[in-house]
């Protein structure tokens, strides 16, 4: 059976897109933090819809599981194929990096159709070049593709203006479970003509159905720009600062990163070429940036007085605009490069979870003083939007050896985090998923009532539980 399926891959795509070789499976079978290795029958790689319809099609009647795969960068091993001792079910990678093509732009209507493969920086370039943008940006978009930030309803820095992939998508196109393609690629900002569907499967990391294209929100490209490193006493003054810069600023917010210290060393550390802007160390930063689409008016204009203003009150202890596209650049450079710094530096225990931002100041600092007194040594790196209730608290030890143990122990620091949020009202999952990492602690926090609804929807589009199995639920 296993020969005759990949034989009928090898019809449906060409004998050189389905890998069997191991040494050639291996990038697909690992995840980027390398915590999770799976195995699969081989790797395919559609080049069309078509192509994908029929690959899912054979799966289906071969009773082989799929799990999709964009650019590789997920963090939850929502992308990884389950290992045999945890799914004994045979898998067939499929990857969609050559269904990358940009189908159409319309910037009259300020959509773009683009298919899953699609690397994000291209989306946003092409976006560019017609004078438009498309604001979703995180760290890893020069590799990661508009089907996983699809799956995982990406957020990244400008979801405080913008919003996150749901916010972002106004139509799909989807294989489902059978192979049959569901063309749902309307760019439509209002269409109430019964459920939407797309919402469905945006979020759902790959196990309703594989997203194949998309029709994606277009906004006016910047033309002014301004962006400050400032540093403040602690997350509640950072909060604080939020709040009075949208009384001043409005919609002209983009992004409102905050940055711990010890996030900010690790990158001073491990990246090549970083720079403080401040000669001293601080325990808590924030970067901030405006956009207007209109390039006459001058934003630092706008944000000098206002920081001054705030610096006068006693209420930031310093702050430095950018002068220059590359000031500007060398700042968010400090912000991107945490997770390749902490990558760098070993493995550490991430939280990827929101909270309302009206709360977060209280989040940090009970969850930092009982993590400090029951794991002594800890190493506390906490950053992330604030603006949007959205934060990164990672924990590690310092020595390799110390660390090793620590992360053996995953499961109860990180109950002690996730029942903090929940306390909260906030959610154990931000804006990476659940994926292998999360899918039984899911089960602490979701009611019974959820998890049913979910279950149902699973078995109304994959009822033989064939689109990537052991994810999510």
């Amino acid at each position: 059976m296993t020969h005759r399926l990949i034989d009928a891959l090898a019809d449906i795509v060409g004998a050189t897109q389905v890998l069997c070789n191991a040494a050639d499976m291996a990038p697909f079978l690992n995840d980027w933090r390398g915590r999770y290795t799976g195995q699969a029958l081989c790797v395919v790689r559609p080049g069309s819809t078509e192509e994908a319809s029929r690959i899912v099609a054979a799966c289906a009647a071969a009773d082989v599981a799929i799990v999709p795969q964009g650019g590789n960068t997920g963090l939850v091993g929502g992308a990884t194929p389950c290992s045999p001792a945890s799914h004994a079910r045979d898998e067939v990678l499929l990857s969609l990096v050559r269904m990358n093509r940009i189908r159409t732009i319309d910037p009259d209507n300020n959509t773009m159709t683009v298919e899953a493969g699609c690397i994000l920086q291209r989306v946003q370039e092409a976006a560019a070049a017609t004078g438009r943008l498309f604001p979703l940006s995180l760290a890893a978009e020069g590799t990661a593709t508009i089907g996983g930030n699809l799956s995982t309803n990406a957020g990244g820095v400008q979801v405080l203006r913008y919003g996150n992939m749901r916010d972002l998508t106004l139509g799909l196109e989807v294989v489902l479970a059978d192979g049959r393609v569901w063309n749902g690629l309307r760019g439509l900002r209002k269409d109430n003509t019964g459920y939407d569907l797309k919402q469905l499967f945006i979020g759902a990391e790959g196990t309703l159905g594989l997203i194949t294209a998309a029709v994606l929100k277009l906004f006016p490209l910047p033309r002014s720009k301004a962006t400050a490193w400032v540093t403040l006493a602690d997350p509640a003054a950072a909060v604080a600062l939020l709040g009075r810069l949208r009384e001043a600023c409005g919609e002209r917010i983009s992004a409102f990163e905050i940055i711990g210290g010890s996030a900010l060393q690790l990158v001073l550390q491990h990246i090549p070429g970083s720079r403080s802007p401040f000669a001293s160390t601080h325990a808590w930063q924030v970067l901030i940036e405006l956009t207007d689409a209109d390039a006459a008016i001058n934003l630092n204009d706008m944000l000098e007085p206002m920081l001054n203003r705030e610096a006068e009150a006693g209420r930031l202890l310093d702050a430095v605009v950018a002068q220059s596209e590359t000031q500007a650049q060398a700042l968010w450079n400090l912000r991107e490069n945490i997770a390749e710094a902490q990558k760098r530096e070993g493995t550490s225990i991430k939280h990827d979870v929101s909270i309302p931002v009206s709360r977060i100041a209280e989040f940090i600092r009970r969850a930092d003083a009982a993590l400090t007194q029951a794991l002594p040594g800890v190493r506390i790196v906490c950053f992330g939007h604030i603006g949007d209730g959205n934060l990164h608290y990672n924990l590690s030890k310092p020595s390799l050896l110390e660390n090793q143990h620590f992360i053996a122990g995953q499961a109860a620091v990180s109950r002690q985090v996730h029942d903090l949020v929940h306390e909260l009202g906030g959610s154990i999952s931000a804006e990476h998923g659940l994926g292998q990492l999360k899918r039984e602690e899911i089960l602490r926090y979701k009611s019974p009532i959820e998890m049913d609804m979910m279950r149902a929807v699973k078995a109304a589009l994959d009822p033989s539980g064939l689109m990537n199995p052991g994810k999510l639920l």
